[in-house]
């Protein structure tokens, strides 16, 4: 926990996107950020990264470890593309519903077996047709129906209550604690949890340890056991083979990151202003990378992937071509009512080198 939260106080967040009219700042979106190497050394950050707040939908990659670790995808036949949808805050689309549905018969299970309730698709255009139907929103369109649909199959696997899969106490959410626990490097009695949108568990820690969680699952330390050791590389290569499943078929964040990086980089948004990503290894971060941010407001469209992408801009996580692929996402104007541009949101913040790199990691940083 963080030394503010500990004595009541309130964590300082950095500036970290101004938004412009004219030539008056007339907003500021502020935050955390970490970057954090597989051993937990901490390499660049901004803000405080000790802030504690909930992983949010960033913790999917993490729910599906068990899943697969504990041979239940494999029992139940599970594609790379089923064990994305497990990982990801899909968009709603027909290919997720599919996808979802798909995971439903293999373990023999109806959707009204899945308790992640209903809310309107992320794509626009499919809220849109059901709109101009008149139809309410289902639930295999739920961002979060493939992760309790991975639950599903979990809890047929350990033979667990298929109930009550969703309950703290039930054996799926004990495994998923301590996958939790394994990859952020705090004891479970020391995470506190929430309830999330879907029902389920949710975990509060540091920016800093979601940064951690990000690096370990990129690259698993070796004190890991082989069977979550295959399971990190089975959820990677999922994600970035099937990105599509994890965001959107577009204007998708996560999945325009791993697309544009070639598989170099996994993504996944948060909500309330939570992003995580994992550099895989590389020449630049031999041991891979992992970052973490939290916007304090909560913002999630202009600060967010502004925040993200410059952060990877300054740690040269992020090709020119990327950078340039990912414009639309960093580049927001701001338009008076007749159309007319009148100002623009932007980064302003740079992120300070910790000093927690080797003499192998050529970590380019802007210095503050």
């Amino acid at each position: 926990m963080s030394k503010e939260r500990e004595a009541g106080g309130v964590p300082q967040p950095a500036p970290l996107v101004e938004v412009w009219r004219g030539g008056v700042v007339e907003s500021r979106h502020r935050g955390h950020v970490a970057a954090v190497a597989g051993d937990g050394r901490v390499v660049a950050r901004a803000g405080e990264p000790e802030t504690v707040t909930y992983l949010r939908s960033s913790a999917k990659p993490f729910q599906a470890i068990p899943l697969v670790a504990s041979g239940a995808a494999e029992r139940f036949g599970f594609t790379p593309a089923e064990i994305a949808v497990a990982c990801g805050s899909h968009s709603g689309e027909p290919v997720h519903e599919r996808t979802v549905a798909g995971m439903l018969e293999k373990i023999g299970l109806p959707e009204t077996a899945l308790k992640c309730g209903t809310h309107e698709p992320f794509s626009a255009e499919v809220a849109a047709e059901l709109k101009r139907h008149g139809r309410p929103p289902r639930v295999l369109q739920n961002n979060c129906s493939g992760k309790h649909a991975g639950m599903l199959a979990l809890a047929l696997h350990l033979g667990a209550p298929v109930e009550t899969y969703d309950a703290p106490d039930n054996p799926v959410q004990r495994a998923i604690s301590r996958a939790v626990s394994r990859f952020s490097g705090i004891n479970e009695s020391e995470i506190e949890t929430g309830t999330d949108g879907c029902g389920v568990p949710v975990f509060a820690m540091p920016v800093r340890a979601m940064a951690l969680m990000y690096a370990r699952l990129v690259a698993p330390p070796a004190e890991f056991d082989g069977a979550t050791r295959a399971a990190c590389a089975r959820v990677v290569a999922a994600m970035t083979g099937s990105p599509e499943m994890v965001g959107g078929t577009r204007e998708r964040l996560d999945t325009e990151m791993m697309r544009v990086t070639r598989g170099g980089i996994i993504s996944k948004i948060g909500a309330e202003g939570v992003y995580t990503v994992g550099v895989l290894p590389c020449e630049l971060y031999r041991r891979g990378l992992g970052l973490a941010l939290k916007i304090e407001d909560g913002e999630d469209r202009r600060a967010r992937p502004t925040v993200v992408i410059e952060s990877l801009r300054q740690l040269g996580a992020l090709s020119a071509e990327a950078l340039e692929r990912l414009a639309p996402y960093t580049h927001f104007p701001v338009k008076n009512n007749r159309g007319e541009t009148v100002g623009d949101v932007r980064a302003a913040f740079k992120l300070k080198d910790e000093g927690g790199r080797r003499k192998d990691e050529s970590v380019r940083i802007q210095a503050e």
